[in-house]
């Protein structure tokens, strides 16, 4: 027995022989360097998860965009539509499609009022861009391309017999639009939504609609709006019905017969019954109780007097695309 368990331990690996083996030269570098591809590893997965976590929160710190549009309005005389739209074309036009394909105009066009309204403008020429920067680089080019044409005006000299003297670009417009009617305005989109699938070549019409919101209520009355509106937007523009929408304010205040508005853009006149219905469905589907919170919500935020609207065809309209 003695000498079975002798043999035994004869034969059985001792504890130093057992370490010995773990431990051999080969087998340890072996080791450290598996431990050293581990860490390795993990200290990239680390990098990995840190740098996405940092992109993300980057990407929900950045604010929102919020374009400011500039908005010529202009009194076309009568029998001159047709020359305005051809000044534009060939003055306002190469400058704004220049700027939009250097990226500095997002979008811009011409529309006129699908009603006539005594005192209103007949004619709007608008341009959107990201920022104050933006507004004062179509300034100057504008600025530099009617100076440019007033000289080539000037330089002209005398006509030939029987041709009418080359008139300057500043005198043209005055004859084609009443110029002491002229207004601008400078807005920003406090929310816009744009759609990714629009209709290339569509010539939009665009519905505004003014409200005059009471002093301050803005900040509940812009929440409201988002929190009850902005979802039925949102599920138009997905099933195409709406191709953009904004809720905006004047960024610089010219007149107070409005504080907000809001504009959705469709490709015809029928999408507004669509519209319509849409909004229709989202009250209906409420409770009365609901319908009746809601309802004296809005008028609560605001001058219900003082709301109007307007629905405008365009006659030119470019946008950049997506790069």
């Amino acid at each position: 027995m003695f000498q079975d368990k002798g043999v035994a331990r004869l034969l059985a690996p001792s504890a130093s022989q057992t370490i010995f083996r773990v431990l051999t030269p080969v087998q340890a570098n072996n080791s450290t360097e598996s431990l050293e591809k581990m860490k390795k590893r993990l200290i990239l997965c680390l990098v990995v998860i840190l740098f996405s976590c940092i992109s993300a929160a980057a990407q929900q710190s950045q604010p929102p965009m919020q374009p400011l549009t500039f908005w010529y309005g202009y009194t076309i005389n009568p029998g001159k539509e047709d020359e305005f739209l051809d000044l534009v074309k060939t003055v306002g036009q190469p400058v704004r499609d220049k700027l939009m394909t250097d990226g500095v105009v997002l979008a811009w066009g011409v529309q006129v009022s699908l009603l006539r309204v005594p005192g209103n403008s007949t004619h709007f020429i608008w341009y959107a861009v990201a920022d104050y920067a933006g507004v004062e680089k179509v300034d100057s080019a504008m600025r530099a391309q009617i100076s440019k044409l007033n000289d080539e005006a000037s330089k002209s000299g005398v006509a030939k017999k029987g041709q009418k003297p080359m008139t300057s670009l500043t005198a043209r417009l005055g004859e084609i639009a009443d110029m002491s009617k002229v207004h601008d305005y400078l807005t920003r989109d406090l929310v816009i939504g744009l759609s990714s699938s629009a209709p290339a070549g569509v010539l939009p019409y665009t519905r505004f609609n003014f409200f005059k919101v009471k002093p301050g209520k803005a900040a509940d009355f812009r929440k409201a709006w988002e929190k009850y509106n902005k979802p039925v937007f949102e599920k138009l523009m997905a099933d195409g019905v709406v191709l953009a929408y904004g809720l905006a304010v004047e960024e610089i205040r010219t007149e107070g017969e409005f504080t907000h508005f809001v504009w959705y853009d469709v490709k015809d006149l029928g999408s507004l019954d669509k519209v319509r219905a849409a909004f229709t469905a989202d009250r209906e589907h409420r409770s009365e109780e609901e319908q009746d919170s809601l309802t004296h919500l809005f008028v609560s935020l605001q001058d219900v007097d003082a709301s109007r609207s307007e629905v405008y065809r365009s006659l030119i309209f470019h946008v950049s695309m997506p790069k």
